[in-house]
């Protein structure tokens, strides 16, 4: 699995959301593949799925928001139709705090926690490609070290960019 952290300056940072965004549609051009952008602040999820459906005509970006009852068993799922259901999947970006099962594309973390995480959760989960989003403070840097630390003790192929 191919890792990509983005250590956002300051300017990057501020406009945090455009810049998920711009990397969002960078990773649809060059790549088939589903992208998943895994977010557990819900602010930052409803502030996301609203930028995602603002974008400019020319680079609307087709996403779906999983369900928290994604995540949970059959027997423990309401039996409310609006929730989207992993097997309904049908947007190339997928915003959600849990990787669906089987889920084998693109994955954009801005969590605290590496994708391992999420993979031992579910069900045959093998992401080709991980995006980590670094912000320019002292916490977010400390959570990237971790991170890359983790990734490194598993052998995974690690990049970094400064944007």
């Amino acid at each position: 699995m191919k890792i990509s952290f983005y250590v956002l300056s300051e300017s990057k940072a501020q406009d945090f959301l455009g810049f998920i965004c711009q990397l969002t549609q960078t990773a649809l051009n060059k790549s088939a593949q589903s992208l998943l952008i895994l977010i557990e602040d819900e602010t930052l999820l409803a502030n996301l799925d609203t930028a995602l459906w603002a974008q400019e005509s020319t680079s609307f970006i087709p996403h779906q928001c999983l369900s928290d009852n994604d995540n949970k068993s059959t027997n423990d799922r309401d039996t409310d139709d609006s929730n989207v259901a992993t097997s309904e999947v049908s947007a190339p970006v997928l915003l959600g705090n849990h990787m669906p099962a089987d889920f084998n594309g693109i994955v954009l973390n801005t969590t605290t926690r590496p994708v391992n995480d999420f993979m031992a959760a579910t069900n045959n989960s093998k992401p080709s490609r991980v995006l980590e989003l670094i912000l320019p403070d002292a916490t977010s840097t400390q959570e990237g070290r971790n991170k890359y630390k983790a990734y490194q003790q598993l052998g995974h192929n690690l990049t970094h960019f400064k944007v």
